[in-house]
């Protein structure tokens, strides 16, 4: 009996162990792009060997690429974060010998998902361009051609924000609209309660609302059980960044959010449920604040796949 007890005790050791090599190594890779990376595979066309490899540490990302594509005259800019980053950003802005009947609104700040870039989001930027906005499209940290490779799911990407922010603010623009999608939507948030930052609107497209719900989502997405890999990989993700990836939550930054503000998700949305949008949307402070749910979209961009709902609900909201 007792022998039997030390192989059981023995064995639940190793899976521990083994549990958390594997957590520590997919919190890494998922938290860190690589330039030299080959690009990304569907699991249908990986190899067993590459399949496995996957399984147990994880896959190595490709940091992303950036193509411009974006045919309105623009500028390239070096935004420099409180720590020290340089951040690449296009900066779309009126330009008299070829938009005479520009009508200047304001200002929107752009900022993309994770594993994407600011050419990411031409589409959304042609889009606020012709309803008389300048843009400024930031790639975040890791991004992009932006500096470094670490990415802190919304952490750290707060300063990335404010930098942003603060660039147009001391140009002296007056009406100032923040644009995020997924990990850009919950920077926001975030950057909104660490600095008081005073936007005139906030849009938020399908914010996390917690480090927590997001690693869940991720890993139902690649067929991981979710415990104890969630928890796993909160412990040695935060460890890894230097942050407590528990106490995380967009989701309650939320309520030092009191400019207008509209929240957008795809009802096919596999990473964030429902009840987190909801819940989200009910800590915003605002009393000027919309939720709208879009029938046939997942967690992509809602501007390509419902446009005419997402010209009207964004056009009808800025106006």
């Amino acid at each position: 009996m007792k022998k039997l007890l030390k192989r059981i005790g023995f064995t639940v050791l190793v899976l521990f162990v083994l549990l958390n090599i594997m957590s520590a190594f997919h919190a890494y890779k998922f938290t860190h792009f690589y330039s030299d990376a080959p690009p990304l595979k569907k699991p249908e066309q990986m190899g067993f060997g590459e399949k496995a490899s996957a399984i147990f540490f994880g896959v190595q990302y490709p940091k992303s690429k950036v193509v411009d594509s974006l045919l309105i005259p623009h500028e390239t800019l070096v935004l420099k974060t409180e720590d020290s980053l340089k951040l690449s950003a296009w900066l779309i802005k009126k330009n008299s010998t070829t938009t005479s009947n520009f009508v200047h609104k304001g200002t929107i700040i752009m900022f993309h998902g994770h594993g994407s870039s600011k050419s990411g989001m031409i589409r959304e930027a042609n889009a606020f361009y012709r309803m008389g906005y300048e843009v400024l499209m930031v790639d975040f940290r890791a991004h992009g051609n932006s500096d470094g490779n670490m990415c802190s799911i919304g952490y750290y990407e707060s300063k990335d924000v404010k930098a942003a922010y603060d660039f147009v603010k001391n140009t002296g623009k007056k009406n100032i609209v923040l644009w995020g999608v997924s990990l850009g939507a919950s920077s926001i948030i975030k950057s909104i309660q660490d600095y008081t930052l005073t936007p005139n609107k906030v849009i938020l497209e399908m914010p996390f609302g917690s480090l927590s719900n997001a690693i869940k989502g991720r890993l139902k997405i690649m067929g991981l059980p979710v415990q104890p890999m969630a928890t796993l990989l909160g412990v040695w993700g935060g460890v890894e960044l230097g942050l407590n990836a528990f106490n995380h939550n967009p989701g309650e930054y939320a309520k030092k959010i009191t400019a207008p503000v509209l929240l957008q998700w795809g009802k096919q949305d596999p990473r964030v449920t429902e009840a987190e949008t909801d819940s989200i949307f009910a800590n915003i402070s605002s009393k000027q604040k919309q939720l709208v749910k879009y029938e046939n979209c997942g967690h992509v961009s809602l501007c390509k796949n419902e446009n005419t709902k997402w010209l009207a609900t964004v056009g009808a909201f800025l106006n």
